[in-house]
């Protein structure tokens, strides 16, 4: 079998252990998105609460982003050398006194704090996540396995929608995010009791290739410096910058503002807007990786899939005037379906490198997945203060429809970026760099 050590005499681990251990990493990917998006169905209660505008709300919300970006290549070195577990387990420990921190926040900075740690802690998980499918999971199921991973992602992005806009409204935020931090304890604990590093541990045989003695193990500096050495792993840097923040920064906290002031929805048919989005882009990650692993094809599809959510945030955006529902909510959803093609990237990522490196080549993409969100969410922020024209319901800013225009652009030009980067990527027809 493809990637089977052709030594090892023992048989591979059952198919149902090795997506358990698999969705233990998920599932704190999950957490970590439901905390991603919450700030947005919860804007006008946070500006209440901390006496911030928008720019203020953008920075709040960022904070998360700022530490998760700077996390994903010290995670991507940190799995290759302590493995996925530690990582995991401390990760999500962490986000767990994060959460309790921010649900608990007296005022902004510790709300700021609060975000800070969650987002930098939950940061391990896509990379670990991902680690451990190489380990426990055939080569052949990878960009599948990416593909469901970014799904349960989706699901507590959408889990942060309508049911969160509920809970709220009948609970209040703070006792929501209490037990959203009580979620992530458990995940932590459940970590540590089922997960391991590579199923040689639990008397199977490994999936994984590339394995070198710690001792042989470069520096950090020059595994780093290796990786970066490798044209793709530059470009799938880039690539997906424009689809996850245009999916992170209007999906994810802007949409819901944007559709309750320009449109007249009510926040809860606005949140339902934006979950559909991210329930379109969880479905299309596992699409485009099942069909990239089938025909054992990176590029195709990675570039499809760029060129289509450019053209329709295009029209969803640049439209002069309000859209028809109907339209409205089909260019969200094929935005949101298209940008799913994303999740090729880390399977790009992992093949143009040599195994060793590749958890190493995927933090450094999965950095530059979410680097774009991170500088989208608080810079639409500082535009729409820009173009605020004094109105106010009580005492929370509002914003028309020009100015969500002109903040939009800029998401827009984040896209062209990452079309034009996929354009370059480098096929690897599924085979890993020896």
């Amino acid at each position: 079998m493809p990637g089977r050590d052709p030594t090892a005499h023992r048989p591979p681990p059952p198919a149902a252990l090795a997506w358990s251990v698999w969705a233990l990493g998920a599932a704190l990917y999950l957490a970590g998105f439901f905390q991603r998006v919450a700030p947005a169905v919860m804007t006008q209660e946070l500006m209440a609460e901390f006496a911030i505008a928008a720019a203020g709300l953008g920075q709040l919300s960022a904070y998360y982003l700022y530490s998760y970006v700077a996390m994903q290549i010290p995670t991507g070195l940190m799995v290759d050398r302590f493995g996925a577990r530690r990582v995991l387990a401390a990760g999500a420990t962490l986000a767990a006194l994060g959460s309790f921190l921010f649900a608990l926040a007296p005022g902004l900075a510790a709300a700021s704090l609060g975000r800070l740690l969650v987002g930098g802690s939950v940061g391990v998980a896509w990379v670990a996540t991902l680690k451990l499918a190489a380990h426990w999971l055939p080569p052949e199921r990878f960009a599948l396995a990416t593909g469901l991973a970014l799904a349960a992602g989706m699901t507590g992005a959408v889990t942060a929608g309508v049911p969160l806009a509920w809970a709220v409204a009948a609970f209040g935020w703070r006792a929501v995010m209490l037990a959203a931090a009580a979620a992530i304890a458990a995940i932590a604990a459940a970590i540590w009791w089922q997960v391991r590093d590579d199923p040689s541990e639990r008397g199977y045989a490994s999936w994984f290739v590339g394995a070198q003695p710690a001792a042989s193990r470069p520096s950090i500096r020059t595994a780093l410096a290796e990786a970066l050495g490798y044209r793709n792993t530059w470009l799938v840097f880039f690539a997906p910058q424009g689809m996850v923040g245009a999916c992170l920064a209007i999906g994810g906290l802007w949409g819901v503002p944007w559709l309750v002031s320009v449109y007249g929805f009510t926040p809860a048919r606005a949140a339902f807007y934006c979950s559909a989005l991210m329930l379109a882009w969880a479905a299309g990650g596992p699409v485009f990786g099942a069909l990239s692993d089938r025909l054992r094809l990176r590029k195709p599809f990675y570039l499809a899939g760029s060129a289509t959510a450019v053209a329709l945030w295009a029209l969803a955006i640049l439209w002069p005037e309000p859209l028809a529902p109907g339209l409205l909510f089909a260019l969200l959803v094929g935005a949101g379906f298209a940008s799913g093609c994303m999740v090729v990237g880390f399977a790009l990522a992992k093949e143009s490198v040599p195994a060793r490196l590749a958890g190493t080549a995927t933090g450094i993409a999965n950095m530059g997945s979410m680097a774009g969100a991170m500088m989208l969410q608080p810079l639409l922020g500082l535009v729409l203060d820009l173009n605020w024209r004094g109105a106010l319901a009580g005492a929370v800013r509002v914003y028309d429809a020009p100015a969500y225009r002109a903040a939009f652009v800029l998401v827009l030009a984040w896209l062209a970026v990452s079309l034009v980067a996929a354009a370059f990527l480098r096929e690897t027809r599924g085979r890993q760099t020896p």
